[in-house]
């Protein structure tokens, strides 16, 4: 049993929640970081967090205790609550009029694309439609699919591109594969390992984050990921970023260019 779960019916939603957040506090904050950078927001998007997890007597936690059965490890949908709760902040916060900012450099024909998927949430198909019908008949969905990757492309850097593919409706996975090319510069090498982080899982992803860029010991991963010891954490990690590496290099980037 999770230890917050005993306090929280030894003790209460305050004695639960206290235990919980001690031992998840550096899982939050990595999950966090995954789609924001500056303080400020991190803070903030902390705040909100901890207020959603702690409203009604911890309900929303309480959803995942009451299970009759558990798919996943409780750090693993800690992970994916915390993932949601950010993405719908960002999207308050922000609002369409400052999210539409961010389309104001880009051609006529790929603002639109950007509007319809990011801001109004339609498929890749209905935009594909919805631009067909109304301002270019002409379009060739051949064309359109070029148009889209450039645009994903186009606000996919950093961990703002990460928040706005998760806006997205779908990760852009039913195109041909383009030939493989060097990687022309540091841009698109950055842009090509935060794509390929974003498509691990949560759990994966939240390994990496405490291991490797917080540096965090192998044993106290495990004891916050509920993995039963440090080498479960190495294996994790390591077939994580061999993964990783093996996808990088199919799109020619090589381990000296990182």
């Amino acid at each position: 049993m999770e230890a917050w779960v005993d306090a929280l019916h030894q003790r209460g939603p305050d004695a639960g929640w206290d235990v919980l957040l001690g031992t998840y506090r550096r899982v939050i904050f990595a999950a966090i970081r995954h789609y924001a950078e500056d303080y400020d927001d991190v803070m903030d998007v902390f705040a909100r967090v901890c207020e959603a997890l702690r409203e009604d007597d911890l309900r929303r936690l309480r959803t995942w205790e009451e299970q009759p059965e558990h798919r996943a490890r409780f750090s693993t949908w800690l992970v994916a609550v915390v993932r949601n709760i950010t993405v719908d902040w960002f999207r308050h916060r922000d609002g369409r009029r400052r999210l539409s900012a961010v389309a104001e450099t880009l051609s006529p024909l790929r603002r639109s694309i950007f509007e319809h998927v990011f801001l109004d949430q339609h498929s890749h198909l209905e935009t594909y439609e919805l631009l067909r019908g109304r301002e270019a008949p002409n379009l060739t969905f051949r064309h359109f699919q070029a148009e889209l990757r450039a645009t994903y492309h186009s606000v996919a850097h950093g961990r703002r591109g990460q928040l706005f593919r998760e806006l997205g409706p779908v990760p852009l996975d039913t195109e041909p594969e383009a030939e493989a090319t060097p990687a022309a510069n540091g841009f698109e090498r950055n842009t090509l390992l935060q794509e390929a982080l974003a498509r691990l899982s949560p759990q994966d992803r939240v390994a990496v984050e405490l291991y490797v860029m917080q540096e965090l010991p192998a044993d106290a991963v495990a004891r916050t990921l509920g993995l039963p010891n440090a080498k479960a954490v190495y294996n994790r990690v390591y077939r994580v970023l061999a993964s990783v590496r093996e996808e990088l290099e199919r799109a020619g980037v090589k381990r000296e260019d990182l």
